[in-house]
This record gives C-alpha cells, structure tokens and sequence, in this order.
C-alpha cells in the first residue's frame, strides 16, 4: 500500500493531496493519512515544498468538510440515514447523531482528527441537524489544523523511515478510537449515574 501511494504522491504529487483530503471527508474509503506521511517524506527529500503540502491538504480538507455539512443540510435527516443504510454504515450514522446531539460543535472538533471514521459522517450529521455553520466551521478548522499538521509533519520528520511510521499510524489510530469509544461510554455512564444521586427539588 505504502509504495502504490508513495508512487502516486511521486508522479501527481499536490493532486494527489488535494483529491485524497478531499473525498476522504466525504467518506471515499481513502487512505489520507498515509498519502499525507508521504507527501511530508517528500518534502523533506526537496521534492515538494513543506508549507504548500500543508496548506493543500489543509483546504481540501476543509472543502470537503463543508461540501459534506451542506450535503447533509440540503438532504436531512432521511438522505443521512438512506446512505448509512444503502453503505451499511448504520451505526456510524447513530453514533455520529449522538454525537452531534450531546457535544455540538465540540463532537465535530473531535471526529475530525481523534475518531476520524466518524468524521465525514458527523459532517453530513452536523448540516442535516442544523448545527449552526459558523460554529461547525470554527471547530472543524480547529479539529483539520491537528489532523493535517500531525500527519504531514511525521511524514516529514521520519520522511526515511515511514514505512515504520505508517504502520505505527495505523495502530495508534486503531488504540485511539477503542479508547474514545470507552471514553464515551465512562463519560455517559458517570453522567447518568450523576443525575441518578442529585437530590430532586421540590
């Protein structure tokens, strides 16, 4: 896999950033993250230039973030569901409602770069919801900022070894969404429990 990206990074190079950012946050099952560990190995190699990497894949994100919130927003609720239905991708769709329900613009921050999986599908979620525009993208620049500068900056700082850093990637990526799931699940349990002890006011 790394070589098939490392190949077309080498021979599109920024197109291929901008295209992979892009359709990965409409839910286009690409591999970004390791398109973007590349494009920052070649960086380092002199064969791109750093901050036009970053800035690339930066906006595309956010392009297709918004494209996403204004595709939910344009279709609803039902379009959101039809597609989780028609892509098997119910129960994203059903934690990506309750995260938008619980935690706002805060659940978008998150998904962009902790929960990644869960992002395109927040993103649809935040418009068909109606979640306010400016407050969706105000987090999700904040939640794209990490997301493209943690990865471009590895590729960039272990350009020579990144085949081991792909790897570590997409293990620490697997560990850190098992782990925001069983935050999740803490967070509401204590939160439940909480509303369970306070006293009832009469």
């Amino acid at each position: 896999m790394s070589e098939t990206i490392f190949g077309l990074v080498s021979t599109y190079g920024l197109w291929v950033v901008a295209f992979s950012a892009f359709f990965s946050c409409l839910a286009v099952p690409i591999p970004t993250a390791l398109v973007m560990l590349a494009a920052g190995a070649f960086a380092a190699a002199g064969d791109l230039v750093l901050w036009q990497v970053w800035l690339v894949a930066w906006l595309a994100a956010l392009a297709g973030d918004n494209a996403g919130y204004q595709i939910g927003r344009r279709g609803g609720v039902p379009l959101v569901r039809w597609l989780g239905a028609k892509l098997r991708k119910e129960k994203l769709i059903a934690k990506g409602e309750d995260t938008v329900a619980r935690y706002g613009g805060i659940g978008v921050f998150f998904s962009t770069w902790l929960v990644a999986p869960l992002g395109p599908w927040v993103n649809l979620i935040s418009g068909a919801m109606g979640l306010p525009r400016l407050r969706f993208a105000l987090w999700d620049t904040a939640g794209e900022t990490i997301w493209v500068t943690g990865y471009v900056a590895l590729g960039f700082a272990f350009g020579t070894q990144i085949d081991t850093v792909a790897q570590m990637v997409t293990d620490w990526a697997g560990l850190v969404a098992a782990l925001a799931v069983a935050a999740g699940f803490g967070v509401a349990l204590v939160v439940k429990l909480w509303k369970h002890v306070q006293p009832v006011k009469g």
